[in-house]
């Protein structure tokens, strides 16, 4: 059979031939696209005519295209339906795909070129080709490219060194998650839980063979939804001692060893490039601008996040007390309790909504009808078109002309093979020079009930889809010319902001009455429960600020390290950056702990963890901006041509201020979370 990976796809918008696709073409295709690239960048330095737009920047864009489509595909496999023998290619190709990469990056003719083209643009450039040539020019040279031949060889080493770290740091926590979900060995354990939940739990120990036993399997941030449920303190408490030990137990998977090699090799990495720190280098190229501007607004936040954290643990702390127990508020406690203090206040239970949120009716008449409400796009699934996996489904998206948008593909629930959290990533992103189209997918990891059972959703699992979906919209809607430019080719630290955004349709007046049904009744979410939502969004604010924060705070420690900074004792390191900020708490831990901290060890957010308090700035500032329009569908219209629409073609910054017609403010953020003193 022909390696499906050497031309591109004809199926419809391009779609990766996953039923054809087999574990041999994987690495034959890689090997081809990497000689494929080499030659046309060696074409490119080799030139005798001088730099122009075309033959320089324009053909760097268009090369290693076979090395796209596989390396699309292969790094969405690795996350979503890994193999053992995906995981060992995996392990061998990061390195590769590191030098690889600097192999272009980092060579002196290119960026001679390049800079050449930097110092003296040409008029007859668009805005966009403008903007190409200076962020090629700036994301080389803070690649390294300008360093003398010696320098050059060491980054090289490292880029390498740390591609290896990064994928057995993900390695690691995806065998250490699966070997510590919580065994049931008696379902009345289980008590507090929905008929559906107990039934997934079942499911999840049967598919590991057992039979009889219930399986609490662990997401990735600390603790589990169902902690709000449980009845009973002790399964709580093994539920959360299990989410915090992952990556630290001294097992084989134990990520500690890994971390400080990693950070070590980062920080020499950031001085070879004439940075202080990691942190430097990374925010050099953001929006934030300077590892400074980050821990200053970080830290503003941290006092009043922690102040208002003890106030609710006091309530939460009388709530136990009053109830006639008598034990001391822990951190698995907390999500429990959280939900009866709710309930006492706006007498809203979230844990009960779960009948409101049926997957299939969040999916059609929430996530799906807000973007046509707000974008004038439709939806329909595509039963002829495959997966990589039979729980992938398919949707074809139009404009309300008829005109083709792009594929979505939806990956809602949770497996072994599949990493932990909820993210989106694209298959094919949408250029102009290409000729190509728009695939994305979203990622979830929601527990599957057995078959014929409905799925119901959390509140904050429904959050959750309403989030990833709007960084599919971003994806979906891009409309560049250039393919380094297309979807969510943006800042890091401005990549959040369009998903944040889409949170807002969950409870938007005509949107969440359309949705939220209960599954055996039909009748819609009362309106007075709607309000009283509402009412509790700043609720356990100083709870999930400080978790947040804490995180955040502890991403910029570990990489605020300098060369020949030695670390020794990581929880000592951990205890010591928290307390620093006053966020070290027993009751309210991190949203990730180093062990498990896969943004940032191996998830590309290493020094930019702050990236979605600091988009969450626009998004309260943006949800401010809606609220005042009278028609949702030309204020949509607005966001999607200024800011969804450009992707990565022009200074986010700008794109929000040509949308907004100003900076964001800082106000609207600090109401929604209770902090403004």
């Amino acid at each position: 059979m022909t390696n499906p990976f050497l031309t591109p796809s004809a199926l419809p918008y391009q779609l990766p031939p996953f039923a054809d696709i087999r574990d041999e073409h994987y690495e034959e295709a890689l090997e081809a696209g990497f000689e494929e690239q080499t030659r046309e960048v060696q074409a490119i330095v080799e030139a005798d005519d001088a730099p122009t737009f075309e033959n320089t920047i324009e053909a760097l864009e268009r090369s290693g295209q076979t090395l796209s489509r596989v390396a699309h595909v292969f790094w969405s496999m690795t996350s979503t339906d890994s193999t053992p023998f995906l995981e060992e290619l995996e392990e061998r190709y990061a390195p590769r795909f590191a030098a690889h990469a600097d192999s272009i990056t980092l060579d002196p003719r290119l960026y001679a070129r390049v800079r050449a083209l930097h110092e003296q643009p040409d008029a007859s450039w668009t805005a966009e080709q403008r903007y190409l040539v200076q962020r090629q020019h700036t994301e080389m040279t803070v690649a390294g490219a300008g360093l003398d031949d010696a320098a050059r060889e060491r980054l090289k080493e490292l880029n390498q060194q740390i591609a290896t770290l990064t994928t057995r740091f993900d390695k690691h926590l995806q065998a250490d998650t699966n070997d510590l979900a919580v065994v049931i060995d008696d379902a009345a354990e289980l008590d507090g839980l929905s008929d559906g939940e107990i039934q997934a739990a079942a499911a999840a120990a049967a598919d590991r063979g057992l039979e009889g036993k219930h399986l609490v399997t662990l997401p990735l941030f600390s603790g589990h939804p169902w902690l709000a449920s449980l009845t009973n303190r002790d399964v709580r408490r093994r539920i959360m001692e299990a989410s915090l030990a992952r990556g630290t137990r001294g097992n084989e998977h134990d990520n500690r060893a890994t971390v400080l090699e990693l950070t070590a090799l980062r920080a020499e990495r950031a001085q070879l490039l004439g940075f202080a720190t990691h942190a430097h280098a990374i925010t050099a190229d953001e929006t934030a601008g300077s590892p400074d501007a980050v821990m200053a607004m970080l830290t503003r936040l941290a006092a009043p996040a922690a102040v208002n954290a003890r106030a609710e643990a006091a309530a939460l702390q009388a709530q136990i007390e009053s109830a006639g127990e008598s034990y001391e508020l822990a951190a698995w406690d907390w999500d429990y309790w959280t939900e009866k203090e709710r309930t006492a206040r706006f007498d809203v239970d979230t844990a009960a909504l779960r009948p409101y949120f049926e997957a299939e009716r969040v999916l059609w008449d929430g996530v799906f009808y807000a973007a046509t409400q707000v974008y004038g796009i439709t939806f329909e699934e595509r039963h002829d078109l495959v997966g990589y996996h039979p729980d992938v489904r398919v949707f074809e998206v139009r404009d309300e002309d008829g005109s083709e948008v792009g594929l979505y593909l939806l990956d809602l629930y949770t497996r072994d093979s599949k990493r932990g959290g909820a993210w989106m990533n694209s298959l094919i992103q949408q250029n102009a020079l290409l000729g190509q189209p728009t695939v994305v997918m979203n990622n979830l990891n929601v527990p599957k009930p057995p078959a014929g059972t409905p799925t119901l959703l959390t509140f904050d699992e429904t959050t959750t889809l309403f989030h990833e979906f709007g960084h599919a919209l971003h994806g979906l809607f891009a409309r560049v010319t250039y393919p380094s430019l297309g979807g969510t080719n943006v800042f890091r630290d401005f990549v959040e902001f369009p998903s944040q955004v889409n949170e807002m349709w969950m409870l938007w007046p005509g949107i969440v009455d359309h949705y939220a049904k209960h599954i055996e009744t039909g009748e819609p979410l009362p309106a007075d429960v709607i309000e009283r939502l509402q009412a509790s969004e700043s609720f356990n604010q100083g709870h999930d600020t400080s978790e947040y924060l804490a995180a955040a705070l502890l991403d910029q420690a570990w990489h605020a390290r300098t060369a020949g900074d030695e670390v020794t004792d990581v929880a000592a390191f951990e205890r010591d950056a928290l307390d620093a900020v006053g966020l070290l708490s027993e009751t309210v831990p991190t949203r990730y702990s180093t062990g498990y901290f896969q943004h940032v060890f191996s998830g590309g957010y290493s020094a930019g963890y702050y990236s979605y308090i600091w988009s969450e700035v626009m998004d309260a500032d943006t949800v401010e901006w809606f609220k005042q329009q009278p028609s949702i569908r030309e204020a949509g219209q607005r966001f999607r041509e200024r800011l969804l629409g450009v992707g990565g073609s022009k200074d986010p910054l700008e794109a929000f201020r040509d949308f907004r017609g100003r900076d964001a403010e800082i106000a609207p953020l600090l109401e929604r979370r209770g902090l403004q003193g």
